[in-house]
């Protein structure tokens, strides 16, 4: 079994790496922005397009609003990012929102920030990968046939791409995730030239196409609630800026000056490619419809059900560089892969927090401990688990998922500015340096500042979303909360029950009066003699051999061979009239018990150890439903004693035979010599 899993697992992962070799998974700044800054960066792939949608309910009329739209999400954006920077200075552990509203609203706060980001996580998975497929769909019609199956399999790749380790991953994002950003750049520069130095015209695929519009003549509430919606659907640029201050231990030293650099620069990059992707769009007249079915107008018909709506910055791309250019195919295939990999920011982000959890026992201990390659490689399955079933029931379509996003990652963006609040209320409480509080000021301003934007954007992400599927969101907020707690509650009533009593003696310190050892058996061969002579060398008070009647042939049998061997152990034998062989020494054994309670019952097993795995489930069935019962009966010892079949042996011999192997060219010729560096002067 070892050699069916071990084999797969080294190929597919890599080899496992020493504890002591953590600091050599930590990132730098150019490994760190496209690690934990590719899910702000590739949103501006459909942030605009989200916006547009929306507006289009009311006509192209309404199109005109999308610049101060842009302004209000650019005004938010830079708002988040200050208040972060003050964040990783002040909580560089990498409990993030977490740690910081646990420590200053208490451990509700911080339960429900986790439950917001853990949600907020998964549907970034989804969203992202979601986006991705349906980009790469408009080039390779194979991909849109299959949504799920594609999204499927790429959830499946990044996960094994994580579990190889952080730094590895990262490597591998950064290239397709700075040609995404550079092709935006030069997408935004050549279209700013073509339009306003050469004066030249450029058109979308759509930009001869009408929106029927839904609602027209939209004014009053109605417009602006509209506008809300729309705000709240471009506030999606905002997604996985937390990730950096969550992920702030992943940096070299100084940690935190790295993660606050990296936010500054990734909040630049963010904020210049989405508006320059709004510009673009209303420049080259891209049409977007929720419905593109029937609110599509083309030659004054619908388009239908068989056309494919392409994402603003496909059509964009189209208009400035020409279909089938290079540079256009270039951004289409960076776009694709950048959504695909901006996944990676929940990839590290959820098993991180789902560690600290663990450590605060609010989720499984399990998702603590690091794998083979220094991840935390039960959290990234969990997380791969659970972004699958979603894009699943959803059909892998983006528009239908990203209505359940950014309303986690709102909850904590409040609530943590507003615990940033109360940290520096608390210092500034005790700070005498002038310098100090004026810093402490001016940073208390900012995240005050924080709470209130980023608090009034959840209230309008909650009444515009809410009915459109923000409620699904909430619900699996409540269950991650009730989850949580009930997880915590169990591990406090387990502590509280197993800790070791201060003062006087307690029962589990109270010598038992006797032993009663009793070893089970159902034949005499080798492995029952070796059990029965392990338990003459414990010197209980008591020694007895059981067995149970199921055929009285073979137990008749077993008797005479006993007496025959001249066994100087008692053999007791229980009848079983309905061929039990559990219940009988489960009652056996609890009436030992019920007629000597300061006694100890030792129940000594004997069991084979097989080679195979096939073996398994042929050998040690009834011991294991045994072992199972006697776990449950207070004052019993069980013991098994293990005897190895030649199968076992085999397998040992297998084990061995693979850890001597050498691949080709593993073997050097000779002692490995290290060579001594040259020094500068000797280059020179």
């Amino acid at each position: 079994m070892s050699k069916l899993t071990d084999v797969p697992k080294r190929i597919l992962i890599g080899r496992a790496l020493r504890s002591d070799r953590l600091g050599e998974t930590l990132l730098p700044k150019r490994i760190a922005l496209p690690v934990f800054a590719s899910d702000p960066l590739s949103s501006v792939a459909y942030a605009p397009g989200e916006v547009l949608l929306v507006l289009s309910i009311a006509g192209v009329s309404a199109y005109h609003f999308s610049p101060w739209i842009a302004v209000a999400v650019v005004v938010l954006m830079f708002t988040v990012v200050a208040s972060y920077r003050q964040n990783v200075h002040a909580y560089p552990s990498g409990g993030g929102d977490y740690e910081v509203a646990t420590t200053n609203l208490g451990p509700k706060a911080g339960l429900t920030v986790a439950s917001a980001l853990l949600v907020d996580y998964v549907l970034t998975v989804a969203v992202s990968i979601a986006s991705g497929i349906e980009n790469l769909g408009s080039a390779i019609p194979f991909v849109v046939e299959h949504k799920v199956l594609c999204a499927s399999a790429v959830i499946v790749l990044l996960t094994l791409m994580n579990l190889r380790g952080v730094k590895e991953s990262g490597k591998l994002f950064a290239i397709p995730t700075y040609v995404f950003v550079g092709g935006v750049f030069i997408m935004i520069a050549w279209g700013a030239f073509r339009g306003l130095v050469l004066g030249d015209t450029m058109h979308a695929p759509t930009a001869d196409y009408h929106i029927k519009a839904e609602h027209q003549g939209l004014a009053g509430f109605a417009l602006v609630f509209l506008l809300l919606r729309a705000f709240s659907s471009g506030c999606a640029a905002l997604t996985g800026v937390e990730a950096i201050s969550n992920g702030v231990p992943a940096f070299r030293k100084p940690k935190s000056k790295n993660a606050a650099t990296t936010l500054a620069m990734m909040g630049l990059l963010a904020v210049t490619m989405f508006c320059g992707i709004i510009a673009l769009a209303m420049a080259t007249n891209v049409r977007m419809a929720e419905h593109p079915a029937t609110d599509l107008i083309h030659n004054g018909v619908p388009v239908g059900s068989g056309y494919v709506q392409n994402p603003v910055i496909s059509q964009v791309a189209e208009a400035v560089f020409g279909k089938g250019s290079f540079l256009f195919i270039l951004l289409a295939a960076a776009t694709a892969l950048v959504l695909f990999l901006a996944a990676n920011t929940a990839y590290n982000g959820f098993p991180l927090l789902g560690s600290i959890l663990a450590q605060d026992r609010y989720l499984p201990r399990q998702l603590h401990t690091r794998g083979d390659r220094l991840a935390f490689s039960n959290g990234i399955v969990l997380l791969a688990g659970a972004a699958a079933l979603l894009v699943v029931i959803y059909g892998a379509d983006s528009t239908r998922l990203i209505q359940l996003y950014i309303v986690g990652v709102f909850v904590s963006f409040t609530l943590s500015q507003t615990g940033m609040v109360r940290h520096w209320n608390r210092h500034l409480a005790v700070e005498k340096d002038p310098a100090k509080r004026r810093h402490m000021v001016r940073s208390r301003a900012i995240n005050a500042f924080g709470a209130f934007f980023t608090g009034l954007v959840l209230v309008v992400v909650l009444v515009t979303k809410f009915t459109h599927g923000a409620w699904v969101a909430l619900l699996g907020m409540c269950i991650f909360y009730a989850t949580m707690t009930a997880i915590r509650k169990h591990y406090d009533r387990v502590a509280e029950e197993i800790a070791a009593p201060e003062g006087p003696p307690s029962d589990d310190l109270v010598r038992p009066s006797r032993v009663h050892s009793v070893v089970l058996i159902s034949k005499i061969h080798r492995p029952t003699l070796r059990a029965l002579a392990y338990a003459k060398l414990m010197r209980s008070d008591t020694l007895e051999a059981l067995t149970v009647n199921v055929d009285p042939a073979e137990t008749k049998s077993l008797r005479e061979e006993w007496e025959r061997r001249g066994i100087d152990v008692p053999l007791k034998v229980l009848d079983s009239p309905y061929r039990e062989v559990t219940r009988p020494v489960i009652e056996y054994v609890k009436s030992l018990r019920k007629e000597s309670p300061r006694d100890a019952v030792s129940v000594i097993i004997p069991e084979y150890v097989v080679g195979h795995w096939y073996e398994h489930l042929l050998h040690n069935q009834s011991a294991l439903r045994l072992k199972g019962r006697l776990l449950f009966t207070p004052g019993v010892m069980v013991t098994s004693v293990p005897y190895q079949l030649q199968s076992s042996e085999a397998a040992k011999l297998r084990a061995r035979k693979r850890q001597e192997w050498n691949a080709p060219g593993a073997v050097r010729r000779g002692p490995a010599v290290e060579r001594p560096k040259e020094s500068s002067a000797a280059k020179d």
